[in-house]
């Protein structure tokens, strides 16, 4: 994406405004007092961009070019080293480096911000606890997903909005699955298949509802009644494999689903077989 033109494009648009409005008064004085306020309002549209574009103009280079290395360095320094601990500079340094598979880095700035701004744990929630999988460290993405479920529940959701908590419930249902803890996990992906709260979380639920868990956890019939009834009705909702994975492609813009590709394909082609 090129900021730099959509910055210039931006620009000219409101200048050729502010002009048009500067230049009434030629023809009409009599408007000029009313559109005074107007003037201003627009002007103030037009610096406040400039002043925000100006000072993270190294920001948007790094995002034109891609450089995911240099752009975590970058955001490290002004969070970690200036502690500017703003939320969209914090959840951008923690997709790229989950992006960029460095765990640690991830693991790192979710200790330093618990301490600065706890509430930055909960709004990332996913992506921290995702970085923990990734990491290797099963056990603690278990304890991490079950203390976020549990601060979600507690404050009624207000660090995180709804879909953000079911897909927290998910994690911890599948962190539990890859601790091999298969009956707890059953019993997180139950109600998220018979709720159908989201397509995918539904269908994923079920799915390993039908496969691992019926096979593994104590309550294997029960887990395999609530597949059957659960595929039924994401056959009934998304038709065949092609929609499914059309309604995956969703998905790709959250940067947690980067662990998923792999079981919503295995998904797709158990559910509409």
């Amino acid at each position: 994406m090129k900021f730099k033109f959509i910055f210039i494009i931006f620009n000219l648009i409101i200048i050729l405004f502010l002009s048009a409005i500067c230049l009434i008064p030629l023809f009409a004085p009599d408007l000029w007092r009313s559109l005074r306020p107007m003037a201003l309002i627009i002007a103030g549209i037009l610096i406040i961009p400039d002043i925000f574009y100006f000072s993270n103009r190294r920001l948007f280079i790094l995002l034109e070019r891609e450089d995911y290395p240099a752009l975590i360095g970058y955001l490290e320094m002004r969070i970690l080293r200036r502690g500017h601990y703003w939320p969209p500079l914090v959840r951008l340094l923690a997709n790229t480096c989950l992006l960029m598979a460095d765990s640690e880095a991830v693991t790192n700035l979710e200790n330093r911000a618990a301490l600065v701004k706890p509430a930055l744990l909960e709004s990332n929630a996913l992506v921290f606890g995702v970085a923990r999988i990734l990491g290797g460290d099963i056990a603690g993405a278990v304890r991490f997903f079950a203390a976020r479920l549990e601060a979600g529940q507690a404050d009624g959701g207000r660090h995180l909005n709804s879909r953000n908590l079911l897909w927290i419930r998910w994690y911890y249902g599948f962190s539990l699955l890859l601790d091999r803890q298969f009956t707890p996990a059953a019993e997180q992906f139950k109600p998220l298949a018979e709720e159908f709260p989201d397509v995918l979380i539904a269908g994923l639920s079920v799915y390993f509802l039908g496969t691992t868990l019926q096979r593994n956890a104590d309550n294997g019939i029960a887990c395999l009644t609530a597949a059957r009834a659960g595929r039924s009705r994401i056959q009934e909702a998304v038709r065949n494999k092609a929609l499914w994975l059309a309604e995956a492609e969703k998905l790709k813009t959250e940067i947690h689903a980067i662990i998923l590709q792999k079981y919503i394909d295995e998904a797709g082609s158990w559910l509409f077989e």
